[in-house]
């Protein structure tokens, strides 16, 4: 069986910056299975999305930090070409991004609110994807939100995006060698690629474990009302 995104079913569902509808809108799907973006502003997080769902799915910012609300969008997959009725719908997040400082402090605050019920009231069916520059992995604000993140019991995987700007040997292998030290210290994070949204490298990889994810997600809410 051969499953895939089925792109053409990519559907944006809501924008909120308003923590109370967000909370509503979570408590009312408690089971939702699906993804979440997350990472720095400028990382290419709404570019790997639209590599990923399709096109023009997130809308791509000159401006870091602009967006300060919560994307949902719905999708389906498509097994050996056509649609598999037998899944249900599942979801993707596009979050703001973290580690821009140019915000007014009241946008902040409710930037911070907002953060605070997704991550509190999300159902635990979500799989974390944080994207991270390959040219600049692990910042400080990239610590910060593991730091937060440990709190919670997500399956996350990180994404080294920009891999194709990383020319030099030299550049790969510190990289590579970054790759063990954040799994010892970020228990949570499952896996890693090397990804490219530009030249779609590593991006096969990471749908099929994204699919993998969603799939025992959905075994593990089926044998449990079963």
């Amino acid at each position: 069986m051969a499953y895939e995104i089925a792109k053409d079913t990519c559907k944006f569902r809501f924008g909120m910056s308003n923590p109370e509808q967000l909370d509503a809108w979570l408590k009312e799907n408690p089971k939702a299975i699906g993804l979440s973006f997350v990472g720095r502003s400028n990382v290419g997080k709404s570019s790997t999305i639209n590599s990923l769902f399709g096109k023009k799915m997130a809308k791509t910012s000159k401006t870091p930090g602009r967006t300060r609300e919560i994307n949902i969008f719905s999708f389906r997959l498509n097994n050996d070409g056509k649609l598999d009725e037998s899944l249900p719908e599942f979801y993707f997040y596009d979050l703001p991004g973290y580690g821009h400082a140019q915000v007014s402090k009241e946008m902040s605050k409710n930037w911070e609110v907002l953060i605070g019920t997704f991550f509190s009231e999300i159902s635990l069916h979500t799989l974390m994807l944080n994207i991270q520059d390959a040219r600049h992995p692990n910042q400080k604000s990239d610590q910060e939100f593991h730091s937060f993140l440990k709190e919670f019991s997500f399956e996350t995987f990180i994404l080294f995006n920009k891999i194709d700007k990383l020319k030099k040997q030299k550049e790969r292998a510190a990289l590579n060698k970054l790759k063990p030290v954040l799994s010892k210290e970020f228990k949570w994070v499952k896996q890693m690629y090397f990804t490219s949204a530009e030249s779609k490298d590593g991006l096969s990889q990471v749908e099929e474990a994204i699919i993998s994810y969603l799939l025992r997600q959905e075994s593990l809410l089926q044998s449990m009302d079963g």
